[in-house]
């Protein structure tokens, strides 16, 4: 059996920068076990694979290690490829996920709109093993939902920041997001999630469904320009609308083929 497989680096307009995924469209869906293998040979932060509807596509992301509920750029790679590999003529893609419910993905110029679930962050404990992960800098608050979010001062302190991995794994947690206020953006964030296979991810956009509403409120707008600061670098246009989030980014292809399993 031969499967497609496409390759795009999404959140940024030149290749080897953002984040990559790998995307593989379907007939049907895959035997799970068969999907997880196919993303673990991957290697890379996320794998997609979706199956067209009569109404859209339904979308399903695994990591090296597992599937995961909610993941921005390989959502992102998705709806690249099918606008400018595999024909789509639309300018709206809905993807129906089993988790996040009903995403959407809207070209915009050269950038694509995503309209994903807010997630709201609440104080939390530091849990064992985090400062020293991070290397000892007390953060300014410490929240979580999902992933722990880490807060500190200014966008140096986020560069500072060399993570010991294995003791990061420790952490009882799918990721760690760390954040501060930007100089040249709004704010800028890091996400670490080795637990998942997933040392640091290059660009996240389900951390930027906490990132977002959280820092429209300490800024007091609803519209934000973002950086995550991967070696790779990412650029997010950011808009809080109500409960849901809007992130726009844009994305290359880096390579297309087949699988042969």
């Amino acid at each position: 059996m031969k499967i497609p497989v496409y390759q795009a680096d999404a959140f940024t307009d030149k290749l080897f920068g953002g984040n990559p995924a790998a995307v593989c469209p379907l007939n049907e869906w895959l035997p799970d076990d068969l999907m997880q293998k196919i993303a673990t040979e991957n290697n890379l932060a996320e794998t997609a694979f979706f199956v067209k509807t009569d109404t859209g596509y339904k979308l399903r992301w695994f990591t090296p290690e597992y599937e995961i509920d909610l993941c921005g750029h390989a959502t992102l790679a998705s709806a690249h490829i099918l606008f400018t590999e595999l024909g789509f003529t639309g300018d709206t893609i809905y993807f129906e996920t089993v988790k996040a419910g009903t995403l959407t993905v809207k070209r915009d110029g050269d950038k694509y709109s995503m309209d994903f679930p807010s997630r709201l962050v609440a104080p939390a404990e530091m849990p064992e093993h985090l400062l020293d992960a991070l290397g000892g800098k007390e953060p300014v608050a410490v929240l979580k939902s999902r992933d722990y979010f880490l807060v500190y001062e200014n966008e140096q302190d986020i560069l500072d920041i060399q993570p010991d991995f294995s003791l990061l794994a420790k952490v009882n947690t799918l990721g760690v997001i760390v954040t501060a206020p930007g100089t040249s953006a709004d704010f800028v964030s890091r996400f670490f999630a080795p637990s998942a296979g997933i040392n640091e991810d290059p660009v996240t956009g389900s951390a930027h469904c906490n990132l977002i509403p959280y820092w429209a409120d300490k800024l007091g707008k609803t519209k934000l320009h973002a950086y995550q600061l991967s070696a790779r670098k990412g650029e997010l246009w950011c808009e809080l609308q109500g409960d849901r989030v809007l992130m726009a980014g844009k994305a290359v292809t880096f390579l297309k083929g087949e699988i042969f399993v």
